[in-house]
């Protein structure tokens, strides 16, 4: 008689312990997808937005137009609109103050811009270290599942007279399917978690250069208004 060695077949006819280790890589592989895509759009979404702001603030137009544009999106203001709404509203508030050195205004706006700055970073980075997981874990859950599935067909002969490939075929066949699941999983997770590292770093130079350029902008507003005062 032939054994039935197709893959659906090897993972119904496997261990317990080799099934849970399939069900385990085939979450990790589905939830590593959901991660890709969405973070793929929502760094996509993130340069987009960086790239049509920066069109808008060198451009020359008033800075409290653009202001106030940034405050009226929809769900709020994003990446470098973020970085900006919040220095210039930080620039608006001390300036009213009363007659505070410009340096000090600067500080106090590239405060708050390094704390926008931070929560839009983190949350680009979000979900990444998820990626990194399942891309550093799910070869060696796999490797596990493949050891269990060669140590059963192993104990298994142990009580035979004598062995034949047949009768060891299958379980190392459903244990090697643990190891490709476990590749499967893991392969795109580091692919994906190096790729949108990089992406994010890529974003964070963008936002520091921006904070530095717009801080110098704003000392040069406030000495020309110390000066007229």
């Amino acid at each position: 008689m032939t054994t039935d060695m197709s893959i659906i077949s090897l993972v119904m006819g496997a261990s317990f312990a080799v099934q849970v280790v399939l069900f385990l890589l085939l979450a990790a592989s589905f939830v590593s997808w959901s991660i890709i895509f969405t973070k793929r759009r929502l760094i996509q979404r993130a340069k987009s937005a960086s790239d049509e702001f920066e069109t808008s603030f060198w451009s020359g137009g008033d800075l409290n137009t653009l202001y106030r544009s940034a405050t009226r999106q929809k769900g709020g203001s994003r990446g470098m609109a973020s970085i900006f709404e919040a220095g210039f509203r930080e620039f608006n508030r001390v300036s009213a103050q009363g007659d505070i050195e410009p340096d000090k205004i600067v500080d106090e706006c590239r405060r708050a811009m390094r704390v926008s700055q931070m929560r839009e970073v983190d949350r680009l980075e979000q979900s990444l270290a998820t990626l990194a997981t399942i891309g550093s874990t799910s070869p060696y859950v796999g490797l596990f599942g493949t050891v269990w599935g060669i140590m059963n067909s192993f104990r298994a002969l142990g009580n035979v007279q004598s062995a034949t490939l047949a009768m060891v075929a299958p379980g190392i066949a459903e244990a090697l399917i643990a190891t490709a699941m476990g590749l499967f999983a893991a392969i795109p997770a580091v692919i994906a978690y190096n790729r949108y590292a990089d992406k994010v770093v890529r974003l964070e130079i963008r936002y520091d250069g921006f904070t530095e350029e717009f801080s110098s902008i704003l000392q040069r507003h406030s000495r020309a208004k110390k000066k007229v005062v």
